[in-house]
């Protein structure tokens, strides 16, 4: 059990079902308030009800007010958990609009409106699901590996100008993760995702371990820093083995 996170106000986007409901459940079995948000009210009541937290129904990025009215006005811990994938052309538009909108841009807004309250108070915890991608890529995903990477580069961008004034933050990295999200990605996630994907329940566990032991970066497949290590030290070799796989999704998608 975390003790500070007993009777805390906690809101997770994109609960209503997969990491998001694996991180509510968790939060909830901790003692904590859970106001869990999604899109689908209907989904978003269901883990309420199973949890005994709050539904809040609606977009991500305009759901601090409403959680806040629903936690007596604290929010302690935020998980912006609230995702999109698209692959496809690198031309559309509206895959690179709503990818900008849902996986960076929610997260700045949340951080907007949190960051007075606890800046005044002197703490607060904000969790962003990034995904691996954010730190390597993925192929034939680009409005989703460029985004995931922007999602990386805010929580960053938190840590370090508010971690002296007690803010912590947590950037979640996993890999394939047996979601709807995992189901749709198609030939690219059967290759590079589905042999080592995790359940949304390992992603929750590796997520309190990095709480109690103070860690930013929360990588529920280990593997993933020994990738981003030879990424940055040998780009060059690295690119070659991503297109090595590039090629080998053409000759079977």
């Amino acid at each position: 059990m975390v003790e500070a996170l007993h009777d805390a106000g906690v809101v997770v986007t994109g609960a209503g079902g997969g990491i998001g409901a694996a991180l509510a459940r968790r939060f909830a079995a901790e003692g904590a308030r859970v106001v869990v948000n999604d899109l689908d009210a209907g989904r978003a009541k269901a883990v309420a009800e199973e949890i005994g937290g709050i539904a809040v129904e609606g977009d991500a990025s305009a759901v601090v007010s409403d959680a806040l009215e629903a936690l007596n006005g604290v929010v302690d811990v935020y998980c912006a958990n609230a995702g999109v994938a698209f692959g496809g052309d690198l031309l559309d538009e509206h895959a690179w609009a709503a990818s900008w909108d849902v996986n960076v841009m929610a997260h700045v807004r949340a951080a907007h409106a949190l960051l007075p309250g606890w800046l005044e108070r002197g703490s607060g915890r904000f969790v962003s699901t990034v995904s691996a991608a954010g730190l390597l890529t993925m192929i034939g995903a680009a409005p989703y590996a460029v985004t995931k990477h922007g999602a990386l580069a805010f929580a960053e961008y938190l840590s370090l100008t508010y971690r002296h004034r007690g803010i912590k933050v947590h950037a979640i990295c996993p890999q394939g993760v047996r979601t709807d999200m995992l189901a749709a990605t198609g030939s690219a996630g059967d290759l590079v995702l589905k042999p080592t994907a995790v359940e949304p329940e390992d992603v929750a566990e590796a997520l309190f371990r990095g709480i109690e032991e103070d860690r930013f970066l929360i990588l529920p497949h280990p593997e993933v820093a020994e990738y981003y290590q030879a990424r940055a030290a040998t780009p060059d070799r690295w690119l070659a083995g991503m297109n090595h796989l590039q090629q080998k999704w053409e000759e079977v998608r």
